[in-house]
């Protein structure tokens, strides 16, 4: 009943489609940075030194940032059948990622800036094997956190934005994998730096995702009705939950829903990302946020 997620076929790329996606994707990251990152032009410093001020503390500053996204990032997300209607599938992605991504951006600066400025709840950095538990979570959250944005040119509008019934690969194991990569991410970010800035995000960043799971199985409800309940039974959002009690059982080849292009994509840029913490923090540095 639903869509083999993570499918690419090279075949039928078209090299005009992906042209224009750079282009478009130079073009918002330019907007982007005159709007809302450049400090002598955007409004990102006001909007972060807004919040900031509202009570001066780190923790409370990073909650309202979550809770600004999240109202946002949902909400839109909820309005989104009548939202396609009113001005198109394409044109309402625009307007979604255009408000999502400087608000996305901001909270996660805003984090890497501040994350050692809480009270310290332990200290487990030096601790043998910690390191390498952190990242191992942290690499596995990953392949749970981008199962529904593997087709980049939906991202984009490139292609006209979809809403999807994934069926296979991480869908097996839960019917929410966004929600599992964050908890798990959260977990362990917070176990890592151990204090209560990073407790304060995780806490937000959790509740949201909890709730984006229920609000995704009712939009989903709403839009597919008996298709999508048929796939709820045979799916869990507790992970391996649908599997231990006999209501998904998995193809002897379960391991080719893995390999493919977009796995590798992912594990190739989470590895990226890994080595690349350095600039992040520098750049995050960089805007005074």
């Amino acid at each position: 009943i639903g869509e083999d997620s993570a499918a690419f076929e090279l075949g039928k790329q078209k090299l005009v489609s992906w042209v224009y996606f750079g282009v478009v994707l130079g073009v918002v990251l330019f907007i982007l940075n005159v709007v809302w990152i450049d400090n002598s032009t955007g409004f990102g410093k006001s909007f972060i030194d807004a919040v900031s001020n509202i009570s001066g503390s780190p923790e409370v500053a990073m909650l309202m940032l979550i809770l600004i996204f999240a109202i946002v990032h949902s909400g839109l997300a909820s309005l989104r059948d009548i939202g396609e209607k009113l001005i198109g599938e394409r044109a309402f992605r625009v307007l979604f990622a255009g408000i999502s991504l400087p608000l996305a951006m901001s909270t996660i600066v805003y984090f890497i800036n501040h994350r050692y400025d809480g009270s310290q709840l332990w200290q487990l950095q030096g601790v043998p094997g910690v390191h390498e538990a952190i990242w191992v979570a942290n690499f596995v959250s990953f392949f749970f956190l981008y199962p529904s944005t593997f087709n980049l040119l939906e991202v984009a509008a490139v292609d006209k934005p979809k809403m999807h019934l994934w069926e296979t690969g991480i869908m097996r194991i839960t019917r929410h994998p966004q929600m599992v990569g964050q908890i798990v991410w959260c977990l362990a970010h917070t176990l890592w730096i151990g204090n209560t800035v990073a407790a304060s995000a995780s806490l937000g960043l959790i509740a949201h995702h909890l709730f984006g799971a229920w609000n995704g199985d009712r939009r989903l409800a709403k839009r597919y009705g008996e298709d999508f309940e048929s796939i709820k039974k045979r799916t869990s959002v507790i992970p391996f939950a649908a599997i231990f009690e006999g209501r998904q059982v998995l193809p002897e080849d379960y391991y080719k829903e893995f390999v493919r292009l977009p796995y590798l994509a992912i594990t190739a840029l989470t590895v990226g990302a890994y080595f690349a913490h350095p600039l992040m923090q520098g750049a995050s540095f960089r805007l005074h946020w």
